[in-house]
């Protein structure tokens, strides 16, 4: 039995086979498939078309998510906490000193508001951080600044930086951001912490001369007690043997002296020139 064999055209075979790549290659072309994190919110936005009100046409999304890259796509925000430390800024108060800040800024992004972000600024949060946030902080930081003088910012760090915070919070959570921590470090001019250290330094030392003061005064009161003290004991030692002198002299009677001459007498009768004998009364 004799084959047969049919002969193609060229043409055919390059045709059928280019028919066959396109079946293969377009359902992979016009459909994709993006996996959305549970810590992240997904955008799925038109590319080609907005609402009536010209906002972006956008659903949220999450998981396995199937779109046409030809006329739509997904862009994906991050919604856990990030902890931004952004360069010092440099704000002048009232009085034109210039104190410098150091701000660090916790935050995360609203859920509920992840489309309007995106269509509002279509970045990545990164580049919003550098970009409007950074804005924002310096805003708050230079408006609150001009509230105060020098001297007055120094000695209320406290409501300064819970100032700043307040209007910071309410700035960002209206375009979608909630603010977990917002610290800032804040260091006053050179200038200014000169005359503070040499203010401090005359406390001190107007302190220590007060307390040597009180040191000599005390140590002064001390010596007059002790003086004092040593006086009154003496006047009571005086006060005694004056007393003792006393009753003994008053104990001494003169039968007692009689009897201790006579016992002193050495059984000579004195010797007198002239008339008359001296008389001496002898015990009996």
């Amino acid at each position: 039995m004799a084959t047969t064999y049919i002969q193609v055209p060229p043409k055919k075979v390059l045709t059928t086979a280019l028919i066959v790549i396109v079946l293969i290659l377009v359902p992979a072309t016009l459909v994709r498939c993006k996996r959305v994190d549970s810590s992240e919110v997904g955008i799925k936005f038109n590319k080609l078309s907005v609402t009536d009100q010209g906002k972006l046409k956008a659903t949220t999304c999450s998981g396995y998510t199937f779109y046409n890259p030809i006329t739509t796509d997904v862009f994906t925000y991050k919604t856990n906490v990030r902890q931004v430390n952004y360069d010092p800024f440099v704000v002048q108060t009232r009085d034109g000193a210039k104190f410098k800040m150091d701000p660090n800024l916790s935050y995360h992004l609203i859920r509920a508001k992840a489309i309007d972000v995106f269509g509002k600024y279509r970045v990545d949060l990164e580049t919003i951080e550098q970009g409007y946030m950074r804005t924002a902080i310096y805003d708050a930081y230079r408006i609150n600044a001009n509230r105060y003088a020098a001297d007055e910012l120094i000695a209320s760090r406290a409501l300064f930086e819970e100032n700043v915070k307040i209007m910071l919070d309410s700035t960002l959570k209206n375009e979608g951001f909630e603010v977990e921590q917002f610290t800032s470090q804040i260091e006053p001019p050179q200038s200014l912490t000169d005359m503070i250290d040499a203010k401090n330094a005359a406390v001190q030392a107007s302190l220590k001369a007060e307390n040597l003061v009180k040191e000599a005064d005390a140590n002064a009161k001390i010596a007059i007690a002790k003086a004092r003290g040593e006086a009154e004991a003496m006047r009571i030692k005086a006060d005694g043997e004056a007393y003792y002198n006393r009753t003994i002299s008053a104990s001494l009677s003169d039968k007692i002296i009689q009897e201790d001459w006579i016992e002193k007498w050495d059984g000579k009768l004195p010797t007198y020139q002239g008339s008359g004998t001296p008389l001496i009364t002898l015990p009996k």
